[in-house]
């Protein structure tokens, strides 16, 4: 029976009696309860635990008994009209609360909110009291400040508790979503301008799906009714009630809950926003691939110009090095590929060891694998000028020194600030660039804007992904300008752009290239070659061809100069220890440029490293 664990005779003979007026009433519409009841039993799952200092028995005196009477009005407009009248027997608690819930859970994607407005309350006779609201966890909670009455008043108006179904309109309201105190007795009454069809009700704990106490559309079938019996402060009661077609309008409110998937969910609108970015990005592909091919084709033709000796006619008729353009080893590096490299200052000190400015000593071994070479500065030959950054190599390689032991090169004890120094070679290269007219601005300053912009644009889009997936469905659009910055922070590295001057001096030092790594350039007449072959050896170094311009260097070497000349110095530049032959040039200037590779790459590793701890 549904009086079953009535803690009170009294409410279980009153609701006995109230059940057996409407008996006939209640076999009467045993088919549409039914019906709702099928229909609300799908109702979502609550969500409401209970108040905040929710207290789990009555009040502090005991003796307290609480009951509840809850008249609800449906209006035409959807809007619930609620009206509770909270009677307390034996004293009323300082403060009670009343949770009101506004979101409950719907389906999969989406949470029901019901808008709750209008709050207030009022003593037995007609007194406001003060009723503080709080919102927390989708409940608005009142605390009603009872002031000792024993009759409280509360007021409310609620939207979004109407839905248009099949049957026809269909109520749908946590009529108690949690109480501060246990209530002995909960009645609720629920009229509209219609008579209603069918209903249903829950109650219990959160997660119950048991029946609540009673419930019947009173004597006349005018009315829904629901009854309650000893609500703990946690437990609910919710309630459902059909109505013909047009008693009331409104739909349910729905707000889609958050999750990974739906924040990127993909759209005709988001994928129309790919797309055009696709379009942007490919197109934009092949319009570079075609001008780089008539730039490249254009770079082909101009190129045969510098697929030639580049020796001239100097004094007596002796053959003279005269380099494309006047073109330096370590500028050709930075004119290739924008960059200042390792391998561009390795083979800009073996250029000016070759032009005289650096004598390089190779020692006698004093280990087994022991290697090491004593840098001797120059004048250089007289009446040639060293270009700014050749300065400041010289300066950066022996600070005030006039000899320098390579494997000191860069240690605290020759020179402190070696990374600063190699880095204002490096700047003064790209400076050299500019002042001689072969990029309008600095290539390392262009990547720099171009890469600053494009990680500026993802983090951007980092941003905006963020804010796209907490408050939107769109997401998906954001990862767009991820993608963008992304690939403009790739391709600043293509970003600086050489003037027609420069286009044409690359084009002449590309057709030197072809020339010097063909079998041709390896013809020079005897007597000559050693000077002319020397010469080749630093481009030789950017190039990546050492090893084989080496041998032919010593080759040449080897049957140009005399016995004294190969027992003495061997060469003007390079000089070996007592056991080096010239046959071990080819592995001693290999040697020399892979050992000074690496004391320039460790360098400029410590300078970052030093700057990393400094900003830490």
């Amino acid at each position: 029976m549904w009086w079953v664990g009535s803690r009170c005779p009294a409410v279980a003979s009153a609701a006995a009696a109230l059940v057996f007026s409407s008996l006939f009433t209640v076999v009467t519409v045993v088919g549409p309860v039914g019906a709702a009841h099928a229909v609300t039993a799908a109702a979502p799952a609550p969500t409401v635990q209970g108040p905040p200092g929710a207290a789990a028995g009555r009040s502090s005196t005991g003796e307290t008994v609480i009951t509840n009477d809850i008249r609800l009005h449906l209006e035409e407009d959807g809007v619930l009209l609620g009206e509770e009248t909270l009677t307390f027997e034996g004293g009323a608690p300082t403060t009670f609360t009343r949770a009101l819930t506004e979101t409950m859970l719907y389906d999969t994607e989406h949470d029901r909110v019901f808008e709750v407005h209008g709050v207030g309350a009022a003593d037995g006779t007609g007194e406001e009291l003060v009723v503080e609201t709080e919102k927390a966890g989708g409940t608005l909670y009142a605390h009603i400040s009872t002031g000792g009455a024993e009759t409280v008043v509360l007021r409310y108006r609620v939207r979004g508790a109407v839905s248009q179904v099949a049957q026809g309109v269909q109520l749908e309201w946590r009529a108690v979503g949690a109480y501060s105190h246990t209530v002995q007795s909960t009645d609720v009454t629920v009229t509209a301008r219609m008579p209603p069809e069918g209903l249903s009700c829950l109650a219990g704990e959160p997660r119950s799906a048991l029946y609540c106490t009673a419930s019947d559309m009173g004597t006349d079938m005018a009315v829904a009714h629901f009854l309650q019996a000893d609500m703990r402060p946690s437990d609910r009661l919710d309630i459902a009630v059909t109505y013909p077609p047009g008693a009331a309008e409104g739909e349910p409110i729905l707000d889609r809950r958050w999750s990974l998937a739906s924040s990127f969910q993909v759209t005709p609108w988001t994928a129309g926003v790919f797309g055009l970015l696709l379009v942007v990005l490919v197109g934009g592909l092949v319009v570079l691939i075609r001008v780089r091919g008539r730039d490249e084709r254009a770079l082909r033709e101009e190129a045969a110009r510098g697929d030639q000796a580049p020796v001239t006619t100097g004094e007596h008729g002796r053959a003279r090095f005269e380099p494309p353009d006047g073109v330096h080893p370590g500028q050709i590096g930075t004119l290739f590929n924008e960059t200042v490299d390792i391998t561009d200052l390795t083979g800009a000190v073996v250029d000016l060891a070759v032009r005289g400015y650096i004598r390089l000593e190779e020692l006698p071994h004093e280990h087994f694998t022991s290697v090491d070479w004593r840098l001797v500065r120059l004048d250089g030959p007289p009446g040639e000028s060293l270009r700014p950054y050749e300065w400041l190599l010289l300066d950066a390689l022996f600070a005030e020194r006039r000899t320098v032991r390579l494997s000191q090169v860069g240690t605290a004890r020759v020179c402190a600030d070696f990374p600063a120094r190699m880095d204002r070679v490096r700047e003064e290269l790209y400076r050299d660039m500019v002042r001689l007219r072969w990029f309008a601005r600095s290539p390392n300053q262009v990547r720099g804007r171009w890469s600053t912009m494009g990680m500026a644009i993802t983090a951007l889009g980092v941003l905006l992904t963020v804010l796209l997936a907490m408050f939107t469905t769109a997401a998906f659009t954001g990862l767009a300008v991820v993608i963008a910055g992304a690939a403009i922070t790739v391709a600043a590295q293509y970003m600086p752009a050489k003037t027609r001057l420069g286009s044409s001096v690359l084009a002449h030092t590309i057709g030197f290239r072809d020339y010097l790594l063909s079998q041709r350039s390896a013809t020079e007449r005897p007597g000559e070659r050693v000077e002319i072959y020397s010469r080749y050896l630093p481009y030789a170094v950017i190039f990546d061809d050492v090893d084989r311009w080496a041998n032919i260097l010593a080759s040449a070497a080897l049957t140009d100069l005399t016995d004294e000349e190969l027992t003495g110095d061997g060469l003007a530049w390079y000089t070996g220890p007592q056991e080096w032959r010239i046959e071990d040039f080819a592995d001693s200037i290999r040697t020399f440029a892979v050992t000074l590779t690496g004391i320039i790459t460790n360098a400029r590793r410590m300078r970052l490293v030093n700057q990393f701890q400094r900003r830490r």
